[in-house]
């Protein structure tokens, strides 16, 4: 008889837009400062997509770097999950493109939309089709080209925001000590007018423009991300002093920092990006596990705790033997 199988994480990659934009840099062309972004947010810097960089084309680019980590290849791959709220199209899912950029045509490829929670819910859906049997390997991967939805005129919201992608490649293993322990999702459509987008296709018949009130998400941001990380954890069978790293949502550092201090973890173990990338949505959480695990501080066999919350509201964590 055949053991229990659990989703490994065997390698990761990222991808950045080409041009790399400072808060200064944003000043010229909005009424902001780098020291009002900095003091509000932490965020220095974003990355903006050229019009040949797309939500697909940003995303097929980071699965290479994964599958390169993982020394695989695209042919190994029989499921592509793309989390994001920035297709290249309202159909077909911006998965069936990286699965052609990448020059496989078989298997399973779709897209799972939760914001910034989307990376969480398509991973824990790859975890939930490894575990059942449904699928071996998997590309699961957050993309977003978040600065298409930004109103340039909003202040307030438009500095945050970033673009670009992140990937991690799952596999299936036998009774792995390594792999993904616990996974929780949650949403609550009750607070849609605090983060979402004027648009779409059965309401407006366009794409829309990013809303958000800030004060109101930061509130329900440090609550639900502290109690999905308690009750995830529980479900994995370990303690917050147990765990090696823990790779957040990138949205905000006070966020970060207030949801750290909820659980008394220190801030040596929280992996830090939003500095450099901004609150990149679906794509923030992978992108942060990639830089964290090629400079060295994410090693194998380490207990590592994923993240975050978005529009819905969702949120969601998950907790990894890398």
């Amino acid at each position: 008889m055949s053991g229990a199988l659990r989703a490994v994480i065997k390698g990761t990659g990222s991808a950045l837009p080409r041009e790399r934009v400072s808060n200064a840099k944003l000043a010229e062309r909005v009424d902001t400062s780098d020291e009002w972004i900095v003091e509000r947010t932490g965020i220095k810097f974003r990355h903006i997509a050229a019009p040949d960089e797309t939500t697909a084309t940003l995303a097929a680019d980071a699965a290479k770097a994964a599958l390169e980590a993982a020394d695989m290849t695209a042919a190994d791959i029989d499921l592509i999950i793309v989390a994001t709220a920035t297709p290249d199209q309202t159909f077909p899912a911006s998965a069936t493109k990286v699965q052609h950029i990448l020059g496989v045509y078989g298997g399973v490829a779709f897209d799972v939309a939760a914001v910034c929670s989307g990376f969480l819910y398509a991973f824990s859906v790859a975890e939930s089709m490894i575990r059942a049997g449904s699928a071996k390997n998997a590309l699961v991967i957050g993309s977003e080209t978040f600065s298409r939805i930004l109103d340039w005129e909003d202040r307030a919201t438009c500095v945050l925001f970033g673009d670009g992608a992140g990937a991690v490649v799952l596999c299936a293993e036998e009774d792995s000590e390594r792999g993904v322990l616990a996974c929780n999702l949650h949403a609550d459509g009750r607070h849609n007018e605090l983060l979402y987008v004027d648009g779409g296709p059965s309401t407006t018949g366009t794409v829309g423009k990013l809303r958000m009130k800030g004060p109101e998400v930061f509130r329900h941001a440090v609550v639900n991300l502290s109690d999905v990380l308690k009750e995830t954890l529980a479900d994995a069978g370990a303690e917050a002093s147990e765990v090696d790293w823990v790779v957040p949502h990138q949205a905000n550092k006070r966020i970060i920092d207030a949801t750290a201090r909820k659980l008394k973890l220190s801030p040596d173990k929280v992996v830090l990006t939003v500095d450099q990338h901004a609150n990149t949505s679906a794509a923030s959480v992978p992108l942060a596990l990639d830089v964290a695990v090629r400079d060295g501080r994410i090693k194998p066999g380490q207990l590592v705790v994923l993240e975050a919350m978005g529009g819905g509201f969702t949120w969601g964590a998950s907790v990894v033997r890398m």
